[in-house]
């Protein structure tokens, strides 16, 4: 299973990804960003939300959007 998570001693809280699309990720309180654990998994999105995802990952400034992979127990 694939997931989108973000880096937090990465990011600088920008805010790009949220503005890309903000049904995956939020700004905490700290303003750092994360994933919406409810909408992150890759195999689960449609072929847009996945681009956007990729679009937000490629175009973050500090690299700190990165894809997870985890085998399904």
């Amino acid at each position: 299973m694939k997931k989108v998570k973000v880096n937090q001693n990465v990011c600088i809280g920008c805010g790009a990804c949220q503005a890309i699309i903000d049904s995956v990720f939020q700004l905490q309180d700290n303003g750092l960003a994360e994933t919406k654990s409810e909408n992150n998994t890759i195999d689960t999105m449609d072929e847009d939300v996945k681009q956007e995802v990729m679009d937000a990952l490629e175009g973050c400034p500090t690299s700190a959007i990165y894809i997870e992979e985890k085998e399904e127990q």
